[in-house]
């Protein structure tokens, strides 16, 4: 069974690429969100497998959608996807409960093995 994703950026650029790595290594992208709010909501709708989560968005940002899923869902699992100009808030999200962080930009590679091993599996090469 395919693992489910919920991608959250407020590019829709972004978004397109990471679900067309994930795609193409078997996940299913069962849902998309351009801000904070929208991927709270679409996270309890859905409840993937793994969240791929931008910190800075428009409006609600990247630390409101990582408290307002774990609050959903303490067993969420989360990996913020990044500027590593962001350092300081990257820090915060891990404290405050993201499993890990990938930078943009980013090789398909790290962001599958990144995703992959947030729920405990192999990365399946694309």
């Amino acid at each position: 069974m395919a693992k489910r994703v919920l991608i959250a950026d407020d590019s829709v650029l972004i978004r397109r690429m990471i679900a067309e790595i994930l795609s193409q290594a078997g996940w299913e992208v069962v849902a998309e969100a351009g801000n904070g709010a929208e991927a709270v909501a679409k996270y309890i709708e859905c409840r993937p497998d793994v969240v791929t989560l931008d910190i800075v968005m428009p409006g609600t940002d990247g630390i409101y959608a990582l408290e307002g899923i774990l609050a959903a869902d303490p067993q969420a699992k989360i990996v913020v996807v990044s500027a590593l100009n962001q350092t300081k808030l990257i820090s915060e999200a891990i404290r405050k409960g993201a499993q890990d962080f990938i930078a943009k930009p980013f090789l398909p590679e790290q962001l599958l093995e990144t995703v992959s091993n947030c729920v405990g599996e192999a990365a399946v090469a694309v």
